[in-house]
Order: C-alpha cells, then structure tokens, then sequence
C-alpha cells in the first residue's frame, strides 16, 4: 500500500479535486493550494479555465492533456526536487474515475511527498443543483456510482445492468455516449420505464445544461441535446415519494430528545 507521504514532512504535489467547474465549489485549502503554487498542472479538457485562474501570476500553469504519464511526473518530480508547490489539478474528486494512483507511485518511488484534497463529484454537484436526495426514507437508502462499459470494460457482477437490479439511486458516469445503451439496461435491470433521470451537463462551466427525463425518454433526450460528453445522469427511484424522517418525529426518541405523546 503506498503511503501518502511522510506524516513530519509537508507534500510539494497536491493531488486536487477541482469538482465539476465553479470554482466556488472548491474546498478552502484546494483554493489556497492552487493560488501557491509554483507548478499548476492541470486537464485542460475537463478541468474549467475559471479553476485555473486562481494561479499565482508567477505560477507556470500547464495543460497536461497532451501529456504522458512519464512527461506530467518528469514536470511534477523536477519542481518538487527544487523545494517548489505542485498542484496537479484533476476534474472532480481524485478518487473517482480519475488516474492518480499510477501519478501517485511514481511520486512515492522517488519519495516525494504528496497529498490528496478531495473535490466535489459531479453527482453530489447535480443532486444540489437539482435540489434532490438521492436517500429517501423506506424507498432507498443506497447510492450506487458507477458506468457504463465502454473503453474500459466492467468487472465481473459489475455490468450496469447488474447493479440496477439493487434499483437504488444511482449517479451513472462517463456513459452519455451511449445513452441507448445506458437505458437498456437500466431497464434490463428491473426500474420501470418512468423513473426519473436528472440529467447534468457541464455543471458549473457557460452553457451548463439541466434536463429532466425518464429512463424511456433518456436517450432521445441526450440526442436531441446534443450532450454526449460531461454528463452525468442521477437514477431516482425515490423523487417525489419522501416519508417523514424519524428524526423529527415527536413520536420518536432519539439519544437527543425523548419521544412525546
């Protein structure tokens, strides 16, 4: 298991979790980070320009998108080597879809410390912006993220279709390039065809898109949108069928207050 860095020594690369685009939905210490460093180094196909704005003037700011894994560790190893602040800024939260892991062995082979600070996923981002919960009392209280085969396939019992037979709220990633396929086997998987589907496309950049659709309606209305990439798309079962949370319920005692009659 790779140790993150040394606990007495401070890491000079920070793994970023940029979110899905409004820099306002960084963390403090992802902006202070980002506004220090020396090296910004950042996908400049997913991450917003907005985020990367709040480098330092004086920070060499790189696009890491043409980059090799070899050539964005080479950048990363020789400005830590020189004592400076490395912010390798990655779209949403680090550990999700994203490709620190191999970066981050690279960095402990040569031990050269480095953190993580994690960022806002784009399913937590879209559930806010729709004002919606993905946990409903005594409809679901589980929350699947996952996609859709593609490039990368599935492991084994994790095929889409498998995992929608839980029919739990799920946030469906990386997989509006196949919306049929996304459908079928949401279906396939037992939802009925009316469950709603909260679709979000670039959350927090210009031209953002919220839609609303059902699982029948999903990829007609991916098509006719045109939002094939950066998008992801919330299952949920429970919209609109909220019970009364025991919490607040006279009825009930918790350790906080005894139940009243």
């Amino acid at each position: 298991m790779p140790d993150a860095s040394d606990k007495d020594v401070s890491p000079r690369v920070y793994f970023i979790g940029a979110g899905p685009g409004d820099p306002e939905l960084l963390t403090v210490k992802a902006s202070r980070v980002i506004a220090a460093a020396d090296l910004v180094l950042y996908a400049g196909s997913l991450v917003s320009p907005a985020i990367v704005a709040l480098a330092k003037p004086t920070a060499r700011v790189v696009d890491s998108a043409p980059l090799t894994l070899e050539e964005t560790h080479g950048l990363m190893a020789a400005a830590a080597g020189c004592g400076e602040l490395v912010a390798r800024v990655h779209t949403g939260d680090p550990a999700l879809y994203g490709a620190i892991a191999e970066q981050a062995a690279l960095l402990a082979a040569e031990n050269i410390p480095y953190g993580v600070i994690p960022g806002v996923t784009s399913a937590s981002a879209a559930a806010a912006a729709f004002a919606v919960s993905f946990t409903v009392p005594e409809i679901t209280q589980t929350l699947i993220l996952t996609r859709l085969a593609g490039r990368t396939p599935m492991p084994p019992g994790e095929a889409l279709a498998d995992l929608a037979r839980h029919r739990s709220a799920m946030a469906v990633y990386l997989s509006a390039g196949d919306p049929e396929g996304v459908a079928e086997a949401l279906l396939a998987g037992g939802y009925p065809p009316e469950t709603p589907v909260a679709l979000a496309h670039r959350l927090g950049w210009p031209g953002e898109k919220r839609l609303w659709a059902t699982i029948a309606s999903l990829a007609e209305t991916v098509r006719r949108e045109d939002i094939g990439r950066q998008t992801v798309f919330l299952i949920l079962p429970g919209l609109g069928q909220a019970t009364v949370s025991k919490l607040y319920d006279a009825t009930f005692s918790h350790a906080c207050r005894p139940a009243r009659s």
